[in-house]
């Protein structure tokens, strides 16, 4: 997986939705992360500091192509709203679900 800085990251995620009309999904996964890389140590053993702020983490996956980025809580908003706008730009892949007609019985 390739740690990206957010602009870069937003640069690749325009390319992966590029890739995926021909065929694939892109997928998105958003998570908090404390900064630790390492997991948390067994009982008995010296932990490890909390965070003075949390991070996010996001990251994109294509076929065999991953990418992530970390972002900092002043710069969620900016990032947030970037990616809004790469959204609304690449989302027009939708399928329309048909609706499902429940057979009720009907009243004499």
């Amino acid at each position: 997986m390739v740690l990206l800085e957010n602009d870069m990251f937003l640069v690749e995620l325009t390319r992966l939705f590029d890739k995926s009309r021909l065929s694939g999904s892109v997928t998105l996964t958003i998570k908090r992360f404390d900064g630790h890389n390492k997991p948390e140590p067994r009982e008995g053993r010296p932990r490890l500091p909390a965070p003075s702020e949390y991070l996010c983490l996001v990251r994109a996956s294509l076929r065999s192509k991953k990418i992530a980025t970390v972002i900092h809580s002043k710069d969620v908003n900016k990032f947030q709203q970037a990616y809004w706008n790469l959204l609304k730009a690449n989302i027009n892949g939708l399928r329309k679900l048909k609706k499902v007609k429940s057979a009720k019985p009907k009243a004499h």
